[in-house]
């Protein structure tokens, strides 16, 4: 399926590693000129070096810090005059859930709820606010957010607060902007596998005394596909959202989990 993508130009937020950078790979193979954003210079200039192998589609690597608001304007600002405008933002700049074990009620602090939320809530909104009017001017523009389930399960009270808020803020914006031709969207990944992953399977084992591969049985069992979901099949979840042959969805949260077992959501 020839997504329609090929001369379109995309900000990748969080897009050095893991899920940000899967996207950027899957939409460099649609012939999407990308520019990808993280805090690290050194992570963001090997990632940019991995995704430039193999294309001739240009590949623009911006450092920025998503929870800072002028931050957030230069990356844009850097991001337009490197591509010429920017017709799809992908927000996947945030503290990674799952991989360690949530504060209980009592270990919650303000610091790092607000720092947390500060980064995935406010650094999303802020950068939504830095592209969509140059969408708007445009007709035509596609954000979309990475969250997560935790949105839809208990566990992690931060984790279900700030990715509750990514949806809502979703919802909200897709009503301002569909008429403009601009769509937003969110998607619920679950347990992802990354780069990051062995590390956090070693962690778990360790803690546990099992083996590692009791951990992966774990993991595997919590969706109904009997597996992890990999990066790649999320940003191909992605890359379709950012089409525009996705016109059809807006406002909506999609899971991408491999499903729940024995859920229900309507």
């Amino acid at each position: 399926m020839d997504l329609q993508l090929a001369g379109r130009r995309a900000l990748i937020t969080g897009g050095s590693r893991g899920i940000g950078k899967a996207a950027a790979a899957a939409l460099l193979a649609e012939g999407v000129q990308v520019s990808i954003a993280a805090r690290s210079p050194d992570r963001l200039a090997q990632a940019a070096a991995d995704l430039r192998a193999g294309t001739d589609t240009p590949v623009h690597a911006i450092e920025a810090d998503t929870g800072d608001d002028a931050s957030v304007r230069r990356m844009a600002d850097r991001a337009r005059e490197l591509m010429g405008g920017i017709d799809i933002l992908v927000n996947c700049a945030a503290t990674p859930g799952g991989q360690a074990r949530p504060p209980s009620l009592a270990e919650i602090t303000s610091a790092d709820f607000w720092a947390d939320v500060n980064v995935k809530v406010m650094g999303y909104l802020r950068c939504a606010q830095a592209v969509a009017p140059g969408m708007v001017a445009a007709g035509w523009g596609r954000i979309i957010s990475v969250s997560g389930l935790a949105a839809r399960s208990t566990g992690s009270t931060i984790g279900s607060i700030r990715n509750v808020s990514v949806a809502a803020m979703t919802k909200n914006l897709a009503d301002e902007l569909g008429r403009s031709g601009v769509n937003v969207t969110v998607i619920h990944p679950g347990l992802t596998r990354t780069e990051a992953t062995p590390g956090v399977v070693a962690a778990r084992a360790a803690a546990a005394g099992v083996e590692a591969a009791e951990i992966e049985r774990r993991m595997a069992a919590t969706t109904t596909i009997g597996r992890l979901v990999d990066a790649a099949e999320i940003a191909t979840v992605i890359a379709f959202l950012a089409s525009p042959l996705s016109v059809a969805i807006n406002g909506e949260a999609i899971a991408c989990g491999g499903g729940a077992p024995g859920v229900i959501h309507y």
